[in-house]
C-alpha cells in the first residue's frame, strides 16, 4: 500500500502517533529559509511548465532530473510547483524526521478519496490516527498467519490453471503455452484479497467485484493522469461505466458489512477468521469505539485496490528479471527444491526462504510497485540545505533512489546479493523504501512479503516461464502502481524434472 504517480500519491498504514501535530514553522527557524538557497529549476514551457515532458515519459523525467540536476530540483507542472527529492537523507526528513510539515492533499490523493472515502490511504490527522489504532492489530504476525494456507492454495490453484489441457499449445513434455504473467498475478492476488478480507461471503459475487474493481482501477488511472479534471463529469461512456461499477462495489460491500454484523451479533463463535471479522471486532483502546459501516466500506475498499495490484506488480517484474538471469533463477530453484521437496510451503518456511526473499526484494529495487510517494508543504521548509516553499509539492520517488549510483554500486545490475548476510540497508536510512516509511509505512509490509515469497516458492518449483517478447520491447507503465504496459508476454513450460 505506498504511494504513487507524478501528480498524485499512495503510500500507507502507519504505527500510532499520539502527541499532536506540531507546526513546521515550530521546527524550522524562519532565519534557516530565508538563508537557505533555492534549488536548480527545470526550464520549461512558460504557461505548462514540465508538464508535456513528464506526460511524454514520466519516469525517464525524473531520472534526467536527479542525473543532470541532483538530489533536490524544483520543476513546475503549470502553476503547481514540485521538488523531486532523490536522496535518503532527504527522504528521511520528509517522511519521518519532519513528517508533521507535510501533509497529503495532492492532487492524487484527492482523486483516490472521490473512490475510496477516509480508508487508512487517504484520511490524514485525528481521525487516520484512531483507524490506524482499530486496524493495527489485524495486520500483527499472529493474525496474519491465518492466511499463510490461503496464499498456498490460491498459488496450486494458479498452478493447476496453468495444466489445463487448453492452456498448452501440446501436450507432453516440453510442451508450451502463451500467457500474461501480469493479467495471471493479478487474478490470483486479486482471489487472496477476496477470501482474506470477505472470506468465501465474496464468492457468489466474485465476478461482479472483480470486473468492478477492474473497471473503477483504470478509471481512476486516467482521472490521476489526465491534466483537466472537468472531463469527468462529463456524462461520457466511461464516466457512467465508472459510476455503475463504483455503485456496484458499494453495494456489494456494504451487504456483506451488514450481513456480517447480524451473523457476529448471532453466532460469533461461527464468522469467519477473515480482516472484516478482525476490523469489525476491533476497538480503539483510547476511545473503546469501533468502526462504522461507512468506515469498514472505506477500508475494504481500500484493502481492495492496495492489497493486490502492488503484490501482483511485483511477481510480475521479479519474473521478468529471472527470465534475464538465469543464474539467479537457479540458485532459487535450489533453496526452493531443498527446503520443501514436494511438500507444500507454510509460514514456518518463509523466514527460511531467504534468497527468495532477497529476490523480492531487488525486483522491488529496480521496479517498485509504489513508484512515487507525494506529500504538500504545510510551511516553508529546508531539504538537504534547499528551500522548499509552502504549499509545494514533494516528489520522492523509491524507482529514482533506488537507482542512485551513489548509494547503490552497479545501480541498473539485478543482484539480489545485496540483501544477504546482513548488506540490506537499514529501514532507517530511507535509501530503499519500497513500502514507504516513517509513521505512515504500509501496515500491510508483512501480508505482502509471506505472499510473494510463498507464491514464488510455488511458481518457481512448478513451472518454466520465460519472456515471450524481448526485454527491450517491455515497456513501463508507471500508473497507480508500476506496471508492465499492455501487460508481460510469457512463454510456460512444465518444469520436467521438478524436486522429489
Amino acid at each position: 500500500m505506498s504511494e504513487c504517480s507524478v501528480y498524485r500519491g499512495a503510500d500507507d498504514g502507519a504505527t500510532t502517533e499520539s502527541e499532536p501535530p506540531m507546526s513546521a514553522t515550530a521546527l524550522l527557524p524562519a532565519r534557516t529559509y530565508e538563508l537557505a538557497p533555492a534549488p536548480p529549476r527545470l526550464i520549461g514551457d512558460p504557461v505548462l511548465g514540465n508538464i508535456r515532458a513528464v506526460m511524454r515519459d514520466t519516469l525517464g523525467f525524473l531520472v534526467k532530473a536527479q542525473t543532470e540536476h541532483g538530489d533536490v530540483v524544483r520543476c513546475d507542472f503549470g502553476p503547481m510547483v514540485a521538488h523531486l527529492v532523490s536522496s535518503p537523507s532527504g527522504v528521511r526528513h520528509v517522511l519521518q524526521d519532519n513528517h508533521r510539515a507535510y501533509d497529503k492533499q495532492t492532487r492524487g490523493y484527492l482523486k483516490l478519496r472521490g473512490l475510496l472515502g477516509q480508508g487508512l490511504l487517504t484520511s490524514e490527522g485525528d481521525f487516520w490516527k484512531r483507524q490506524r489504532r482499530i486496524a493495527q492489530p489485524a495486520f500483527h504476525r499472529e493474525h496474519l498467519a491465518s492466511f499463510a494456507d490461503r496464499f498456498v492454495i490460491e498459488g496450486e490453484a494458479q498452478l493447476e490453471t496453468w495444466a489445463k489441457p487448453e492452456t498448452w499449445a501440446q501436450t507432453g513434455p516440453g510442451s508450451t503455452a502463451k500467457r500474461d504473467l501480469s493479467a495471471d498475478m493479478m487474478a490470483v492476488t486479486m482471489r487472496i484479497v477476496g477470501h482474506t478480507l470477505l472470506s468465501t461471503d465474496v464468492s457468489d459475487d466474485a465476478a461482479t467485484v472483480g470486473h468492478a474493481l477492474h473497471v473503477v482501477l483504470e478509471e481512476m488511472n486516467k482521472r490521476i493522469h489526465q491534466p483537466f479534471g472537468f472531463v469527468e463529469w462529463l456524462p461520457v461512456p466511461r464516466t457512467i461505466r465508472y459510476l455503475r461499477a463504483k455503485r456496484a462495489l458499494d453495494l456489494i460491500v456494504m451487504r456483506l458489512i451488514s450481513e456480517r454484523r447480524q451473523r457476529l451479533e448471532r453466532t460469533p463463535s461461527e464468522a469467519p477468521v477473515d480482516l472484516l471479522t478482525m476490523l469489525m471486532s476491533m476497538r480503539d483502546a483510547d476511545t473503546g469505539e469501533g468502526m462504522t459501516d461507512r468506515q469498514l466500506r472505506d477500508e475494504v475498499l481500500t484493502l481492495f485496490l492496495a492489497g493486490h495490484e502492488t503484490t501482483a506488480n511485483a511477481l510480475t517484474w521479479t519474473y521478468f528479471h529471472l527470465a534475464q538471469n538465469p543464474a539467479v533463477l537457479t540458485r532459487l530453484r535450489a533453496e526452493v527444491d531443498s527446503l520443501l521437496g514436494d511438500r507444500r510451503p507454510t509460514l514456518q518456511d518463509v523466514p527460511r526462504l531467504s534468497y527468495a526473499k532477497a529476490v523480492l526484494q531487488e525486483s522491488m529495487r529496480l521496479h517498485p510497485p509504489a513508484w512515487l510517494i507525494g506529500r504538500r508543504a504545510l510551511e516553508p521548509d529546508v531539504i538537504d540545505g534547499y528551500r522548499v516553499p509552502k504549499g509545494s509539492l514533494v516528489l520522492l520517488s523509491p524507482y529514482v533512489v533506488h537507482r542512485h549510483p551513489a548509494h547503490w554500486p552497479a545501480s541498473e545490475t539485478f543482484d539480489p546479493s545485496r540483501f544477504l548476510d546482513g548488506r540490506a540497508p537499514e529501514p532507517k536510512s530511507f535509501q530503499y523504501f519500497p513500502f514507504g516509511g516513517g509513521p505512515r509505512v504500509c501496515i500491510g509490509t508483512q501480508f505482502a512479503m509471506m505472499e510473494a515469497t510463498l507464491l514464488l516458492s510455488l511458481f518457481v518449483r512448478g513451472v518454466d516461464i520465460s519472456l515471450a517478447v524481448a526485454p527491450e520491447a517491455v515497456k513501463l507503465e508507471p500508473l497507480i502502481t508500476l506496471r508492465p504496459k499492455g501487460g508481460l508476454p510469457v512463454t510456460l513450460k512444465r518444469r520436467e524434472h521438478p524436486a522429489r
